[in-house]
């Protein structure tokens, strides 16, 4: 299976999000490409001549996943899947007119319906462990397993993670069969060539070639770490294997990119490095471990980098700390920029989850933050994620004393105290404090980044505002002192956020 993506889809079951997920297989057959004349040698590798070698060996360890859903239906329109509530007695004359009446009544879709979803997997263990993806076979009752062979076998699911949209099958069988090994997806680089081998559209055994296109890309899950590929690949290809020139196994195929679900040459996969752990942490027995910080962040652009002092747009905004957190016993603050956990450098936000998911459990690390226009070092002990646990900002401040709201000058938005009416009037809390927003201009930046009625303004340029006249000196002293925007911090249906507003 294989979604188009937004179109990313994935396949067999039902989109969680507007990924289309599958079985990605890569699309630019194997024509060899030429290599421009000044592209030297020792830093490229050059096109093969064939896949066929390549292909034969590697073709045995990869299968076809078929799961399928049996659908239990309702016994009539709105009832509980038995017998309606009413019934006739035993022996009536009319018994067997009714019966025929009621079967009328639910149609021929009110049966029970089997729903088979297609999918691939590769061999990883000679004892018959199988690796596809969690999409593959979620909401599945059975699921069987199809060799290159030909052998039609059932398959137990020995668990899965969501999160990575992984899960690990297990077949029995009678003699050892051909398993793969995973790569280095670290050691891929972009340009190398690729290989996929997958069941697109339930055309089982199919080879498609092309290179690496691009690295970490993200489809908004908090431990995305994609391969992206031109190797082509279709539905079906989900769970099936992305091989690197020496036949390991770099990624495994899970998504496209697609504005008609099939391929256009975007695909990605699963790298390696992300896929080998969880992978051997289910085979193990365990439940799949990850290392928690308790914090929420945002991406920083180069608006908010700006407003926070920092030379470019990099790190990991601290929106929120959870209490009690590894983050909180370890002064983690709202606003501070992480920029280094353990060692490892933060380009982005979206690479500190995984970050934090990889560093073992109970480990101490060093957390390097920017922190009032300078680097601050902090020791943290990395907890253990349980169930989607979330960060909620704590100590909220004493609300605002209210009155008429006041239009604030180069902002394009009016704000007030918080008072009954504005609670009742923007569904805010008790606890709610700071400054609401009552108004915002249709052709202001402020409506542009997204600010709306009801938002909350606690802070500018990370100093707490209490009043409206507060608000509205802050943004003067900005004017005054030469600059573009101002640094908000906001409220929004419970989430704070801080964002760059141009000063008009």
């Amino acid at each position: 299976m294989t979604k188009p993506l937004p179109s990313l889809s994935r396949s067999p079951s039902p989109l969680r999000r507007a990924v289309a997920v599958a079985g990605l297989a890569l699309a630019v057959t194997g024509a060899p490409m030429l290599v421009p004349a000044l592209t030297s040698p020792a830093y490229a590798r050059s096109a093969p001549e064939s896949f066929a070698d390549m292909a034969e060996k590697l073709l045995p360890s990869v299968v076809n996943v078929y799961s399928t859903q049996i659908s239990k239906p309702n016994a009539r329109p709105g009832g509980n899947g038995a017998e309606p509530d009413f019934q006739l007695p035993p022996g009536s004359p009319f018994e067997q007119f009714f019966r025929d009446f009621m079967n009328r009544q639910r149609g021929p879709n009110q049966a029970p319906r089997r729903q088979t979803s297609l999918g691939s997997g590769f061999i990883i263990d000679p004892t018959g462990y199988i690796v596809t993806n969690n999409h593959v076979i979620d909401g599945a009752d059975e699921i069987s397993v199809k060799l290159h062979d030909n052998t039609e076998l059932p398959a137990k699911l020995i668990g899965r993670d969501p999160k990575t949209d992984l899960a690990l099958l297990k077949v029995e069988t009678s003699k050892p069969l051909p398993a793969v090994a995973f790569g280095d997806s670290d050691k891929a680089r972009i340009g190398d060539w690729v290989m996929a081998i997958g069941n697109p559209f339930g055309l089982g055994g199919t080879v498609t070639a092309g290179i690496l296109s691009a690295r970490n890309r993200s489809t908004g899950g908090a431990y995305d770490d994609f391969l992206q590929t031109d190797a082509s690949i279709n539905r079906g290809n989900s769970g099936g294997p992305m091989f690197d020139m020496d036949g390991k196994v770099i990624g495994v195929n899970s998504a496209i990119l697609s504005p008609n679900g099939g391929s256009v040459g975007i695909g990605f996969a699963i790298s390696s490095n992300l896929a080998r752990p969880v992978i051997e942490q289910i085979k193990n027995g365990g439940a799949v471990k990850r290392g928690w910080l308790g914090v929420k962040i945002q991406r920083i652009d180069e608006d908010v980098a700006s407003g926070f002092g920092l030379d470019k747009a990099r790190g990991a905004l601290v929106s929120a700390v959870t209490e009690n957190s590894p983050a909180a016993k370890a002064q983690l603050k709202q606003g501070d920029v992480i920029l280094k956990f353990d060692g490892k450098d933060v380009p982005e936000s979206d690479r500190l989850p995984r970050i934090v998911a990889d560093t073992p459990i109970g480990k101490p690390v060093d957390v390097t933050v920017w922190r009032n226009k300078k680097e601050v070092t902090l020791k943290v002990t990395v907890g253990e994620l349980k169930d989607d646990e979330v960060a909620t900002a704590t100590d909220p401040k004493e609300p605002s004393n209210a009155g008429p709201a006041v239009a604030v000058r180069g902002l394009g938005l009016s704000v007030q105290g918080i008072d009954t009416a504005a609670r009742e009037k923007f569904g805010l809390s008790e606890s709610a404090s700071g400054l609401v927003i009552t108004e915002v201009a249709g052709d202001s930046n402020a409506f542009e980044k997204g600010l709306r009625p009801g938002d909350l303004v606690t802070e500018v340029n990370q100093e707490e505002v209490k009043s409206p006249a507060d608000l509205t000196a802050k943004v003067t002293a900005a004017r005054d002192a030469k600059k573009k925007t101002v640094l908000l911090t906001l409220v929004s249906k419970g989430d704070t956020r801080f964002v760059a507003v141009r000063i008009d």
